[in-house]
């Protein structure tokens, strides 16, 4: 699949949102505290802000990052986009000028944790979930750069 990144514009707050919202749906254990037009809105405002990289494909956004500066607020594809690297080239993209990046996952989404741990990231901390808004407990990773020695 030939894919682009992008920054995110203004109307790409559609289609982010259906894949943010959709993620919710997609996972029993992730709670829909959204309306589909919440999430649109607040995926607009992470647009306005200039957070968010997408991933398009044959002119249609397949995923999305959203960057925070070194953290990373939101990654997510497409159901149909998931295990083709497109994910893999998002947080390459964010690796790319940062020596640090951190993020939260769920401690139920089993399939991100192995994604990021692959790709550097290292468990940091656990949370009961209170202070996110899902009530879900999660875990902060944090990926560094490696330096060079200077020996």
């Amino acid at each position: 699949m030939n894919v682009t990144l992008r920054p995110a514009r203004t109307t790409d707050a559609g289609a982010t949102g259906e894949i943010l919202h959709g993620f919710a749906r997609e996972n029993e254990w992730m709670p829909e505290l959204h309306s589909r037009a919440q999430t649109i809105a607040f995926c607009g405002w992470m647009i306005d802000l200039g957070w968010v990289t997408v991933a398009e494909a044959q002119g249609n956004v397949v995923g999305f990052l959203a960057l925070n500066e070194a953290e990373i607020h939101s990654l997510y594809l497409k159901l149909g986009s998931r295990g083709q690297g497109i994910g893999q080239r998002l947080l390459e993209h964010a690796k790319s000028d940062r020596v640090e990046l951190t993020l939260f996952a769920f401690q139920a989404n089993h399939g991100a944790r192995r994604f990021y741990e692959r790709n550097g990231f290292v468990e940091v901390a656990r949370s009961n979930g209170a202070d996110n808004d899902e009530n879900l407990p999660d875990i902060k990773y944090v990926w560094q750069r490696e330096r060079a020695d200077d020996g």
